[in-house]
């Protein structure tokens, strides 16, 4: 008698879920970490407005040119090597940013970190296709997303408390706060090394049965995908479009992510410091509510399409009157902006993974991930020129409003496709 395939799920979800949370919470921290550090760093290292946006931004350039390779050598390599060892490397790297003193460091030691992340993410969501059924993922994934608003949450006091440590054996606050959070990424990368299994084959926590069905389970799904080459992926125009869409998603997030603790900061008429920072992770709270029951209300109705525009849509809003609003509606509106543009994504991540398979899904992946670093570096610039085009610091939220409203346009567009099956009956 087979084994349950809920079961079955429910025990790799339990096993691989908080590790991979713990891992993205790491990543999302470090590489957004330089948010909070912003006012005091720029003080004491004389960086421009300027720089530190293209700072900001010059992460996602070679993000976004290495995605594809990376994913095509984790395929290869398998996960347990390749992400072990590039958590490692990005670890030391962020730690590296507390002597990032100049702004040729601050850029250089910047473009590194990217390149070091650019297999990180798409890994890990090349990782869930392997893993778990499709009508599954959405759910899912949502569980891995809430790693960016736990990071936010969760790191906005520490990020917070480290700077309060200004001063500590003659350094600022900031270093403490780039060492102490890139030595947590260094130990994550050890112990990647350990716990890591590269294919449900190869699953130890699995018994023979289990990881019988559940790979006859993911082979029976991907035996009726027709795309499976590099190529055929490329020419795709639906992977085209759905690589402009989270374009605009990472736009319309990192525009935000970058910026909030300040923005927060102005709001209470106060700087950077722990009162700003748990303010800020109130944004972050709601975000993991909506990436918590969102995504499982897509997986419970097999609807893909409209639930992902309607969030992203709610997303453009909220930006809109944070920037609008009177200080507590603001918040208000950014706990809004928060859950639709992190809860968004796990939704959009279900429909290259239903249409994809092999080859050519590692590659969709990292080639719609690099256009969402793209959308990474852009951001931040958008922001800034935006402010100082219109000579108003009101006018960057209200263009990345725009931009994401846009984008839940943008998933409109896209075909109908076939409803996935609805969880319940998934077994």
């Amino acid at each position: 008698m087979s084994p349950d395939i809920e079961q079955v799920v429910n025990k790799t979800r339990l096993r691989l879920i908080p590790f991979m949370l713990m891992l993205y919470i790491l990543a999302f921290l470090d590489r957004a970490n330089i948010g909070f550090a912003k006012q005091a760093y720029q003080i004491d290292t004389g960086l421009s407005d300027g720089a530190f946006a293209m700072g900001a931004g010059i992460f996602f350039v070679f993000y976004a040119v290495l995605g594809v390779p990376a994913n095509l050598l984790m395929r290869k390599f398998g996960a347990r090597a390749w992400i072990g060892g590039t958590t490692l490397v990005w670890g030391l790297l962020s730690a590296a940013m507390a002597y990032a003193d100049t702004e040729i460091k601050f850029l250089l030691v910047r473009s590194l970190l990217g390149a070091a992340e650019a297999g990180f993410f798409p890994g890990m969501i090349y990782l869930t296709s392997q893993w778990f059924p499709q009508s599954k993922r959405a759910g899912i994934m949502g569980l891995f997303y809430m790693g960016a608003p736990l990071a936010l949450t969760l790191g906005s006091p520490l990020s917070g408390a480290l700077l309060e440590m200004h001063g500590f054996m003659g350094h600022p606050g900031w270093y403490w706060m780039f060492v102490i959070e890139g030595g947590l990424a260094l130990l994550a990368g050890v112990a990647t090394f350990l716990y890591l299994d590269n294919t449900p084959a190869e699953a130890r926590f699995l018994s023979k049965a289990e990881r019988d069905h559940l790979a006859a389970t993911l082979a029976a799904e991907e035996s009726g995908k027709t795309t499976s080459r590099i190529s055929d992926g490329m020419r795709n125009k639906t992977v085209w479009h759905l690589a402009v869409i989270y374009m605009i998603i990472q736009i319309s997030v990192y525009g935000l992510v970058f910026y909030l603790p300040s923005q927060v900061a102005a709001l209470l008429g106060t700087a950077v410091g722990f009162k700003a920072s748990l303010v800020t992770a109130i944004p972050w709270i709601a975000a993991l509510f909506g990436t918590y029951y969102i995504p499982r209300y897509s997986d419970r109705t097999g609807e893909r399409r409209n639930i992902a525009a309607l969030t992203l849509l709610m997303a453009g809003i909220g930006i809109g009157v944070s920037a609008l609003a009177s200080p507590v509606i603001a918040i208000v509106a950014l706990c809004f902006a928060a859950a639709g543009f992190i809860a968004v994504q796990p939704v959009f991540w279900t429909m290259p993974t239903s249409m994809l398979t092999g080859a050519a899904l590692a590659a969709g992946i990292g080639f719609t991930n690099m256009f969402g670093a793209i959308g990474g570096f852009l951001a931040p610039n958008i922001k800034a020129q935006a402010d100082i085009l219109f000579g108003n610091k009101l006018a960057g939220l209200l263009t990345l409003a725009v931009i994401t409203i846009i984008g839940s346009i943008a998933i409109m567009m896209l075909r109908k496709d076939k409803k996935a099956q609805p969880e319940k009956q998934s077994a």
